[in-house]
């Protein structure tokens, strides 16, 4: 920005400088606020995705399989090293070892840890899914878990979270007869 030119002996001379000054003032503090709104989204931003992150197993899965790259190509690398080490060794190029490489087993296992890691989460998506499954094949019904007072007439699609306990204990008690009767009807026919 290019500063007006006056006469030193003008009286516009410290308005004018006055006036440049609110304006460089009022872009700073503009810029500020930008700054300062850009941060906040940001953070929103990061926090959704952790959020997100703590409770999906998927997306934990999807960052471990970038880890899991990283340390397949430093057990390539640990490999190699050991190899070449070896075969130097072994043809007599190389009396000792002299500069010690990065451990194969120490690789190997961050990679195989990594793979558990992996696997455990995969197993939890899955269980999860399958519990949802179930969940709505056998008891259709919406359960609201805040809620400990019993719903209006109009909302019989619904059910409060001690009915859905009492629902469940009754399917449970269900279950234990019906094993209870398998039970002893094989061992009548073993006497038998």
């Amino acid at each position: 920005m290019s500063m007006p030119v006056f006469p030193s002996n003008s009286p516009q001379v410290p308005q004018a400088m006055q006036q440049v000054q609110q304006q460089q003032q009022q872009q700073q503090q503009q810029q500020q606020q930008q700054q300062q709104q850009q941060q906040q989204q940001q953070q929103q931003q990061q926090q959704q995705q952790q959020q997100q992150e703590k409770l999906d197993n998927i997306s934990k899965v999807k960052t471990q399989v970038i880890q899991l790259k990283e340390s397949l190509s430093c057990v390539l690398r640990a490999a190699s090293y050991t190899l070449q080490q070896n075969h130097y060794i072994d043809t007599g190029l190389l009396k000792t070892v002299e500069i010690p490489g990065p451990r194969f087993e120490k690789t190997i296992e961050e990679f195989f840890s990594i793979c558990d890691q992996i696997e455990y989460n995969l197993k939890t998506a899955i269980e999860c899914q399958q519990q949802g499954l179930s969940s709505q094949r056998y008891i259709p019904l919406m359960v609201y878990p805040t809620r400990t007072e019993p719903l209006p007439a109009q909302e019989l699609s619904s059910l409060t979270y001690p009915q859905y306990l009492s629902t469940v204990r009754s399917q449970i008690s269900y279950l234990k007869e019906i094993q209870e009767l398998l039970l002893s009807a094989t061992q009548n026919n073993s006497n038998e």
